[in-house]
């Protein structure tokens, strides 16, 4: 794959020492650990290593990798990953996406608090579903819930929601017998969000009483309880979005969903425009328009917005409920199997899956010249440079013999 010609790496590069000496004391310990770790990402920085093609001799240095989840950059090979490891625990059925958004001015105290109400909304999202599904009027069942965290919009501004992806069914609450949803319908979104309006607001309080919120700045003042009460009375009477989009068709588009979602990060180096004098330019969807536009800011703003969405050190923004909560996941999953009349199937798919681990697996990099094996011939450290320079392959020398 081709680098794209800007990265957020290059801005921050560019622009970043600036950025830090004009913000010195206004930024988080994490947010710097993002911006170093993005700056030297495949650089020398990391080191690296050199490796040769055994055919041809074409040879190129590959700088290490940050690793860090808000890097663009990194977030590929993470995402297959977890992929992998999650392919198995899908059930031969449609898929659901649910997706529970916060409010502005609920979102607008989530940035002095992320670690709190981010998870508050992850546990409110997760029980109101797990609530009225169980409920016999609407599905009477147990279901699995995968959440997803993301707290950007498209045009990188503060917008907390959870993505969750959910199977269109569960076990009955007795545990006899599979309870499928009706084609095309999952859950009454209405019912959805008043549930959810009503936990979350409750949790948000006890959160409030208990000491757990802070403010600064503008917000100073809603550290007084009748203050914050007030400000939060008129969300009592608005409708919260949660929205249901339409099924999956089966779980190989679950699996082409997670892989653009799981990992994504505030913005994609492919969305980059250009970085000039009058700001960042990028390509952004405009969703109330339904339209694709092109948006530039000034770098200084570019760079706040996107570590607006550093998360909290230790913080998980891929989270598993009901059915597949960890402990769990394995003897539920199995179960499930077990009522879809689907076990006879599985054996295969597992004899399949170890015998793919034990054959060599395919070459991820190989020589872009002839497409041969390329082997590490040489390791170096951190800011170190490597001993080997990359050399030209030798030129064919083909023989006639017509």
């Amino acid at each position: 794959m081709s680098r794209p010609s800007l990265e957020v790496a290059d801005i921050f590069r560019g622009h970043g020492p600036a950025w830090r000496r004009a913000n010195a004391g206004h930024m988080s310990l994490g947010q710097l650990k993002v911006m170093s770790a993005i700056e030297s990402c495949r650089t020398a920085a990391l080191g690296g290593h050199v490796a040769r093609c055994e055919q041809c001799a074409h040879t190129q240095i590959s700088y290490n990798s940050c690793r860090n989840r808000h890097c663009p950059k990194c977030q590929g090979a993470a995402a297959k990953d977890w992929l992998a490891a999650r392919e198995a625990d899908l059930l031969p059925m449609p898929y659901y996406h649910v997706v529970f958004t916060l409010p502005a001015v609920v979102a607008d105290i989530a940035y002095q608090n992320k670690a709190v109400i981010y998870d508050l909304l992850f546990k409110a999202s997760a029980e109101t579903l797990i609530t009225i599904a169980a409920d016999p009027k609407h599905l009477g069942a147990r279901v699995g819930i995968t959440s997803v965290l993301h707290t950007w919009g498209s045009a990188m501004t503060h917008h907390p929601h959870v993505h969750m992806i959910v199977p269109g069914g569960g076990i009955s609450l007795d545990g006899e017998r599979w309870v499928a949803c009706r084609p095309g319908f999952f859950l009454p979104v209405r019912v959805l969000s008043r549930l959810f309006r009503r936990l979350f607001l409750e949790r948000l309080l006890a959160a409030h009483q208990a000491g757990r919120l802070k403010f600064f700045g503008d917000h100073a003042a809603f550290a007084d309880a009748q203050v914050f009460a007030a400000y939060l009375a008129p969300l009592r009477r608005t409708e919260w979005v949660v929205y249901a989009k339409r099924p999956f068709g089966g779980p190989q588009a679950v699996l082409a969903y997670l892989s653009r979602y799981t990992h994504r990060v505030a913005i994609a180096n492919s969305r980059l425009i250009a970085c000039d004098r009058t700001g960042v330019s990028f390509r952004w969807k405009d969703y109330r328009a339904d339209g694709r536009d092109r948006q530039t800011l000034a770098t200084a703003e570019f760079i706040r917005r996107f570590l607006t969405h550093v998360l909290p050190h230790g913080f998980h923004r891929i989270r598993h409920y009901g059915l597949l909560a960890s402990g769990t996941r394995a003897d539920n999953i199995a179960r499930a199997r077990r009522l879809l009349d689907a076990s006879t199937a599985q054996p295969e798919a597992a004899d399949t899956r170890r015998a793919e681990t034990e054959e060599p697996k395919p070459l991820s990099h190989p020589c872009p010249c002839c497409g041969g094996r390329m082997i590490i011939i040489e390791t170096f450290q951190r800011g170190c440079s490597p001993h080997t320079r990359p050399a030209a392959a030798p030129a064919t020398i083909r023989i006639d013999t017509s």
